[in-house]
């Protein structure tokens, strides 16, 4: 199934709640450090309930050592910068979902190392800033599963 990296995630609760997601969707949830709270935070854990703990997260050390972990692998930026809507993608099973922080997204450094055509936005009202990461993880994940079927993760 997919893998959802979040990288240098800020707010526990939407990392609970992606962490909820993954494990009702069979996605891996990958966090990239620095983290904006600590992996014990009650916060984190009451949002992913009794679905597992932080710690069925993998936590890599930088983005050279989580891009390292999916060598080969097709990663896919979710970004309000991109011009093509994640609809217009065709999702494989291996891919590899990548969000940003929640106050700021994915720095340009980062965002460069994405071919165009694989950074995918979320269609918003013109004046309309961003939505929330864990809203966002939920609506492409489920997108992407739909394309597949809704087929079993593993």
């Amino acid at each position: 199934m997919f893998d959802i990296v979040l990288y240098e995630p800020e707010i526990p609760p939407n990392t609970g709640n992606i962490l909820r997601l993954s494990a009702n969707t069979g996605c891996r949830l990958h966090l990239v450090r620095p983290l904006g709270f600590r992996l014990s935070d009650r916060a984190a854990r009451r949002a992913g309930l009794d679905y597992g703990g932080m710690e069925d997260a993998t936590v890599h050390a930088d983005w050279n050592a989580c891009r390292a972990h999916f060598e080969g692998r097709r990663l896919l930026a979710v970004t309000t910068r991109a011009a093509h809507r994640y609809t217009e993608c065709r999702f494989a099973r291996d891919d590899v979902l990548v969000f940003g922080p929640e106050t700021r997204g994915l720095p340009e450094p980062v965002l460069a190392e994405f071919p165009q055509i694989h950074q995918l936005r979320l269609p918003m009202l013109a004046d309309s800033r961003s939505l929330n990461l864990s809203n966002a993880v939920a609506v492409v994940v489920y997108e992407a599963w739909r394309q597949l079927g809704f087929e079993r993760g593993t």
